[in-house]
């Protein structure tokens, strides 16, 4: 199966070079979408997305889609463009679907973060805009870490985070996110996590979330 892969906010398809490479001993064959927050805008970023899932959408077969963290969000945006395409499954890693107060926080008191991470930084501290994405309709997934710090100096409390992202900023309406012991950024990596993707996309069951 074709399987498209989408990195997080500050990183790149590098960071998905194990996870792919798990997929592709599996059979699956795998691409990956990069982008540049600093250098072209959400509109651009999303439309270039759009472009890529109509790509794959042409061999009529299902495609696997996998986001971690802000590429999750990025698929979902970009999904509603392309009503054509047949998704076996999304898999969003640690995808702040309700914004982060991490980038909140960054937003307001660490200037660069503003000028490196742009309109898709602004995205992620916009709980209007992102409760205003299109609902999703594709089987999908939503999975989370809890490895992250908690307590009196943690920007979550005691509530389970995986350093970047609270669990409670991954749920959709309906859904509840399965719970790794990760962080944020090596969610990808860890080995039970990449064991649950490839038994997604390896059923080749097609199940509609729950409205």
């Amino acid at each position: 199966m074709q399987l498209l892969l989408a990195h997080g906010l500050g990183r790149t398809p590098l960071s998905l070079f194990g996870l792919s490479s798990a997929l592709r001993r599996a059979g699956h064959h795998t691409r990956f979408f990069g982008y540049l927050p600093p250098l072209e805008s959400l509109p651009r970023i999303v439309h270039r997305l759009a472009a890529t899932l109509r790509d794959l959408s042409r061999s009529g077969e299902p495609v696997g889609l996998v986001g971690h963290s802000l590429g999750g969000l990025l698929l979902r945006m970009a999904i509603a463009e392309v009503p054509e395409l047949r998704v076996h499954h999304l898999v969003m890693l640690g995808t702040p679907n309700s914004g982060t107060r991490t980038a909140r926080l960054a937003w307001r008191w660490f200037p660069p973060f503003r000028l490196y991470t742009r309109d898709c930084g602004r995205l992620l501290t916009s709980h209007g805009a992102l409760a205003n994405l299109p609902p999703l309709t594709v089987p999908f997934t939503l999975i989370a870490g809890t490895s992250g710090p908690r307590g009196r100096w943690s920007p979550f409390g005691n509530e389970p985070n995986d350093g970047v992202v609270g669990v409670a900023e991954t749920r959709l309406q309906g859904s509840e996110p399965q719970l790794f012991p990760a962080v944020h950024t090596r969610l990808m990596d860890v080995g039970d996590v990449r064991a649950r993707i490839l038994a997604i996309m390896g059923n080749s069951e097609r199940r509609l979330p729950s409205p």
